[in-house]
């Protein structure tokens, strides 16, 4: 019987686009599961198919049946008998079978095999006219428009010329495209790195641009081709270094001062990859663009622009004051702003780190610091939060020992909790502020059951009374699980308890907590039981 219940429509569409992304017709593996599966379907091995809800149940007779189990909600979910690890060729020919019933097997196959027939047809693409460039190379005599129309005609013909691109084959492209950038550089090794410094500057905004025109996501462009915006930047910043570290000809002059005018083309408009390109700005004006009047000349072109209402021409705007030392205006405008220009901050403050400038690293770090809960308070989720963290701390570790300023230090490590936690927890030990230390535990909820013995051991010749209301804490939770397993675990903690009171000679303080405790508890007969085998109280 053809068709499936209604409630399934979208949910196989999903499924199908999901598996579409966990498997790739260019991946050998891949392709034999689909064709393994493909021919336990075609010879209708699958069988015993039913549904409950969302869940695909259905027996496949292999060389030994396997019973399978699709989740169509959570595709990744999926379970089969047989021990393959991951998704299998069963689970494939019971997704084929359920699909058959709605749409047709051959094109879902056709479409999953067409990004891979696009990247080899994307190869084939205007060979011819990268070997009509090699023939040129180095033939005509440099000129910065040329070089710029050169560039322009081969992104144009190569990324616009075919329509809409998938985001998966524009790293192939690319490939291409390079090639041929390359192919026509000048011969003298001169020419030829600041040819492909523009090139690559230049490759780095026309594919953002592409990017916005094509409306993908930063997510999507992360992960099909955001590599090839990193692959640009590590050549440019190399090409940089290299040509930095020797004197220019004359002849470059003109040049460079075309790079620096056409340098704030990276921040215009809505492209996505922002940081990405704030950070391409900057280290060129921190690296190539060195003349105290080109920033000067840079910060009165920024002056005339209204950059409140562009982020990117506003953290300009702050880099150009920051070199040329300006920092009561970059400091304000700073301050001013929200908290969205803080993780932009570490550059500035590992640049003053690296020239040993504490003076200035200081005034910064004041900024950075009064902005960093909000900032956190924006993050999307945990991992973020701990990892600009953990690179934050690293950051401000070298001005706070070098200027013993660990108050500073401290101060940062509070307002990044709780992502800052174990930093300030060992921070806290190692400076025997044993009160800090447990109202820092108080403050996170931490389980006694995982705290340290070196820890718990110190504290009970030094310090015992900052235990105590950790285990009231940790007994509290034990009991609030409501399982034996947890009233014994309560029980050996309120053991313990008792011989801290006892060790501080507060026994009445005891005997009122644990009356309390077992009166709160009276209905919970396990754990009064539990307390009798621990002989808290008598049998």
């Amino acid at each position: 019987m053809r068709g499936i219940p209604e409630h399934l429509e979208e949910p196989l569409q999903l499924a199908s686009q999901e598996l579409k992304g966990m498997l790739h017709a260019d991946a050998e593996d891949d392709v034999k599961l689909v064709h393994k599966g493909l021919m336990l379907y075609r010879q209708g091995l699958v069988g015993s198919l039913s549904v409950q809800g969302e869940i695909i149940s259905a027996v496949v007779q292999d060389v030994t049946p396997a019973n399978v189990l699709l989740d169509l909600d959570f595709f990744s979910m999926s379970e089969c008998s047989c021990p393959a690890d991951g998704f299998c060729r069963h689970q494939m020919a019971v997704f084929l079978q359920l699909l058959s019933r709605a749409h047709s097997v051959s094109e879902w196959v056709e479409e999953w095999r067409k990004p891979l027939k696009e990247m080899q047809d994307a190869k084939g693409w205007s060979l011819q006219k990268a070997r009509d460039l090699l023939k040129t190379a180095g033939m005509m005599k440099p000129s910065y428009d040329r070089w710029i129309e050169t560039f322009e005609v081969s992104f144009e013909e190569l990324f616009y010329s075919k329509g809409i691109i998938k985001p998966y084959i524009i790293p192939e492209i690319y490939s291409i495209y390079i090639r041929r950038l390359r192919a026509g550089a000048p011969t003298e090794r001169e020419w030829r790195l600041l040819y492909e410094l523009i090139g690559s500057i230049y490759t780095f905004r026309k594919l953002a641009d592409l990017s916005q025109r094509l409306e993908y996501e930063e997510a999507v462009i992360h992960r099909y081709y955001g590599h090839v915006f990193q692959s640009i930047m590590d050549d440019v910043f190399e090409r940089m270094r290299t040509l930095s570290a020797q004197s220019f000809p004359f002849a470059f002059d003109d040049f460079i001062e075309r790079m620096k005018d056409d340098s704030i083309e990276i921040l215009k408009g809505d492209a996505p990859l922002e940081y990405e390109r704030i950070h391409l700005y900057r280290i060129l004006w921190t690296t190539f663009f060195t003349k105290k009047n080109w920033r000067q000349d840079e910060r009165e072109r920024l002056q005339k622009i209204n950059t409140d209402h562009s982020f990117s021409l506003s953290a300009a705007a702050i880099h150009i004051d920051f070199l040329l030392r300006q920092d009561e205006d970059a400091l304000r405008a700073l301050s001013e702003r929200d908290s969205s220009l803080t993780t932009y901050m570490l550059y500035w403050i590992e640049t003053l780190n690296s020239q040993k400038d504490w003076k200035r690293a200081g005034l910064y770090l004041e900024v950075f610091i009064s902005k960093l809960h909000d900032y956190l308070q924006q993050q999307p989720d945990y991992y973020t939060c701990r990892d600009f963290t953990r690179f934050a701390i690293k950051v401000i570790s070298p001005f706070c020992t070098e200027t013993g300023s660990m108050d500073l230090f401290e101060r940062a490590l509070e307002e990044t909790l709780p992502y800052s936690y174990s930093e300030y927890e060992y921070l806290l030990f190692e400076n025997k502020e044993y009160e800090k230390w447990g109202d820092l535990q108080a403050y996170i909820g931490f389980d006694m059951g995982i705290l340290q013995n070196d820890r718990i051991k110190t504290l009970e010749k030094a310090d015992p009374i900052v235990l105590l209301p950790l285990y009231h804490h940790g007994i509290q939770s034990d009991i609030n699980m409501k399982n034996r397993d947890h009233y014994k675990a309560a029980v050996r903690k309120m053991k313990k308890l008792r011989t801290l009171y006892k060790k501080l000679k507060r026994m009445d303080d005891w005997s009122l907590y644990l009356d309390e405790i077992l009166l709160k508890t009276k209905r919970l007969r396990a754990f009064q039981e539990e307390c009798k085998r621990g002989k808290l109280i008598d049998a």
